[in-house]
């Protein structure tokens, strides 16, 4: 009885209109018909805590139950951050200006709060433009590159209208845009492509859980969540695992603007990145699982921002596990779980 009760109140939490979608658009590619994965999509939530799109990104029709074990989920993904993260320092990470005044010296550029809705603040704005290049702006807690937006100084050469159209557009922090290495631009030069580093700091092992190259494509975001595109780096090597693969599924062994080679490709300064989050993840000990996103400048890498509570779905796209075998077993490296 109590079994039945529990599904009862699972199946009235899902969305089953999302996962109809979902089962209508990996039908074809699954060869099941959408009923078959509308029912497994219910057994993999009640079995694996798996939402749709765990569902549609780590393909859970392809794998049986033992690699299904191997994936983290959405349920699980909110069990690590809620036991590694303490809630009350997310706000180091979720606020832009709290992270860029707590790691400013890994920023190795300038930004501007425009919280503030003063005279001090519009007469300070106007001396920060003066003599600026290209600026990126961002609202102050903001995720997935949404609402992210670039300016060239003609679009900012009148201060007050363009602090006028910051404010209307919810846009309170400006920050100097990154110069990135030349060879990270030959890649894809319309964006800065961001390497997320994870960082763990495990009751039985401390280090980097993972590290992934995000790859713009055609857009000023690399983001996946903005048509981007990401990439497994090998932390022994710096150098990319496999091919390139998006959000929607595709995949990429070279990059269809630029045409530069995805697999084999080495990230310039990857091992100081790392040396980097590694230092920088003992700043607030409380936040033990951190991703890191980290560009590469012709000096070196600098941070563009942490994430507290770091997406699950980069580091599980179903191309780059072949095997079937997802990211889990190297959680368990660090944490028991």
């Amino acid at each position: 009885m109590n079994r039945i009760r529990y599904l009862i109140r699972r199946a009235a939490r899902m969305n089953w209109g999302k996962m109809l979608a979902t089962a209508r658009q990996l039908s074809p590619v699954a060869r099941r018909s959408v009923l078959w994965l509308m029912i497994d999509m219910f057994r993999c939530a009640v079995k694996y805590q798996a939402g749709y799109m765990d569902y549609k990104i780590a393909q859970f029709y392809r794998l049986n139950d033992k690699q299904r074990a191997t994936q983290i989920t959405r349920g699980i993904s909110n069990r690590i951050v809620s036991r590694m993260n303490a809630k009350e320092d997310w706000r180091f990470f979720d606020n832009k200006n709290e992270f860029n005044t707590l790691f400013a010296d890994y920023l190795h550029r300038d930004w501007f709060d425009l919280t503030d809705n003063s005279e001090f603040t519009s007469r300070a704005l106007a001396k920060f433009l003066t003599n600026r290049g290209d600026l990126i702006a961002k609202p102050m807690d903001g995720s997935s590159g949404q609402g992210i937006t670039k300016f060239t100084p003609d679009e900012f050469a009148d201060p007050a209208a363009f602090e006028s159209l910051l404010r209307a557009k919810g846009l309170t922090l400006l920050e100097d845009c990154v110069k990135q290495h030349p060879v990270m631009a030959g890649m894809c030069p319309t964006s800065v492509n961001t390497m997320r580093i994870a960082t763990l700091l495990g009751d039985k092992k401390q280090g980097v859980v993972y590290a992934y190259l995000r790859i713009g494509n055609g857009k000023v975001m690399d983001n996946v969540d903005c048509g981007g595109m990401a990439a497994p780096i090998d932390i022994a090597t710096g150098r990319l695992s496999s091919v390139g693969a998006d959000k929607a599924g595709r995949t990429f062994e070279t990059h269809p603007l630029t045409g530069t080679r995805i697999p084999g490709f080495e990230i310039p300064y990857f091992h100081e990145a790392v040396e980097m989050c590694l230092r920088a993840m003992r700043v607030k000990p409380r936040m033990r699982f951190v991703a890191w996103d980290v560009a590469v400048s012709p000096d070196g890498p600098l941070f563009i921002e942490g994430n507290s509570f770091p997406s699950h779905a980069i580091p599980q796209f179903a191309a780059h596990f072949p095997d079937g075998i997802g990211i889990l077993p190297r959680f368990e490296e660090f944490i028991d779980l």
